[in-house]
Parts: structure tokens; C-alpha cells; sequence
């Protein structure tokens, strides 16, 4: 089944002389629990590309479908609440808000959107992630690692359709990289959820069913390493 669509997306910055391609013409699909790592070099376009994956940035030109849903199509409230809803966003730097705390960082998209948090869920989330004894705890009271176990559980507790993660290891030492690579895959095989990764980093994307080369703002590759 699939569950994004990219239909011939191009994003241009600037104009006449000055203009840049970032984007030229990029289509490919993903299936429902795929796991997908993108990379490339800096400035290939692979982070833009994430972006408007994720409703982040709009394209010049092309489509994105996630879930069947044209989300360009939607004015700028729809598709914030679509994002937080459908698109779970991990970052490099984590974003969370520095005055919440780790409980209130992971239901911010729930909050936002009045929605009940289902407790179980919640737990669920929390025990895999190992924060339970964390919870009550500021951002800048944790590690790295924890921050960023943190932007997982805020971007798996709506129950997205895709989670969409940059660099999220980026930060981190080795053994932290390696612990929150495992969980995104636990969370991918277990939940069938599907994972699209930007990194730099080859053995990390050698771990994908699927790579996805960027160069200039096309796609150069698109192999299949595990079907």
C-alpha cells in the first residue's frame, strides 16, 4: 500500500540570474512501513526535499500525496493541522520547547490539536523510549540522547502516517546514534511505521530497505536492499 506519493517536485530559490534549483523534477513513491534513507552530499538538496515531504516548505512546481491526500492543496491552517496529525518531524537539534516539560513536549501535538492523550499510548511510548523517569524533567535537564528520545515520542504520539527524520543522530555520540537508530527501526517494524531518514552517515543508511541518492536536485539512485 502506498503511503507517499512525489509527483515531478521541483523547489526554486530566488529569481533570473540569481535563482537556484534546489529541486528538479523529483518523483518516487513509498510504501506503507518502508523505511527509507535519503542521502547525499551538502547542498545536493536532500534536507529540502525533507521539507517538503514534511509540509514544512511549499514546492514551486509538483505534487506531495501522503495518505492520498494532495497536501498543497491545503491552505496554510489544513495543512498545519495535517502535519501534526499525519507527519511525525524529527530534527538534528531536537526543538523542544525549553519551558515544557518531557511529558508536556511529547503531547504538545495532541495539545495543540484538544485532542484527549490516550494514556496507554502515552506509557507505551514513554517505556520504550526509557523516559519514564524522566517525565517531569526540563530539556536542559537531559542528555542529548534523552532530548532526543523526547522529539521521537513527541513525533510518534499522534500516531503519523509518516515519521520524517534529519540527521537525528547528527548530534549525538556513537553509542547514543546507534541507540536511537534502533529504536526508529523498532518503532518501524513493530508499528509497521513508516521511516524516512536524511543522513550523511552510510551505515546508517545501509540499515534501510531502501536507499535514495540526491545529487544537484535529482534523484542519481534508487536501489532496493532489502524487499
Amino acid at each position: 500500500m502506498e503511503i507517499l506519493r512525489i509527483e515531478h517536485l521541483s523547489k526554486v530559490y530566488g529569481k533570473g540570474e540569481t535563482a537556484v534549483k534546489a529541486l528538479d523534477d523529483i518523483s518516487f513513491s513509498v510504501k506503507k512501513g518502508e523505511f527509507v534513507a535519503i542521502i547525499g552530499p551538502s547542498g545536493s538538496g536532500k534536507s529540502t526535499l525533507l521539507h517538503m515531504l514534511g509540509g514544512v516548505d511549499r514546492p514551486t512546481s509538483g505534487k506531495v500525496f501522503v495518505d492520498n491526500t494532495d497536501i498543497y492543496n491545503l491552505n496554510e491552517t489544513q495543512l498545519a493541522i495535517f502535519r501534526r496529525r499525519q507527519i511525525g518531524l524529527i530534527y538534528q537539534f531536537y526543538n523542544l520547547i525549553p519551558i515544557l516539560t518531557v511529558e508536556e513536549n511529547i503531547t504538545l501535538p495532541l495539545l495543540l490539536d484538544e485532542h484527549k492523550v490516550n494514556k496507554k499510548h502515552l506509557d507505551d511510548i514513554v517505556t520504550t523510549l526509557n523516559l519514564q523517569n524522566r517525565l517531569n524533567h526540563l530539556p536542559n535537564q537531559l542528555s542529548g540522547g534523552q532530548q532526543q528520545r523526547v522529539s521521537i515520542g513527541r513525533a510518534l504520539v499522534s500516531n503519523p502516517a509518516i515519521m520524517l527524520a534529519d540527521e537525528p543522530t547528527g548530534n549525538l555520540d556513537s553509542k547514543n546514534s546507534g541507540e536511537i537508530i534502533d529504536l526508529l527501526k523498532m518503532f518501524n517494524r513493530t508499528n509497521n511505521q513508516t521511516l524516512i531518514i536524511i543522513t550523511h552517515d552510510e551505515r546508517i543508511a545501509l540499515q534501510a530497505d531502501r536507499v535514495i541518492a540526491i545529487e544537484d536536485g535529482r534523484i542519481a539512485k534508487d536501489e532496493v536492499i532489502r524487499p
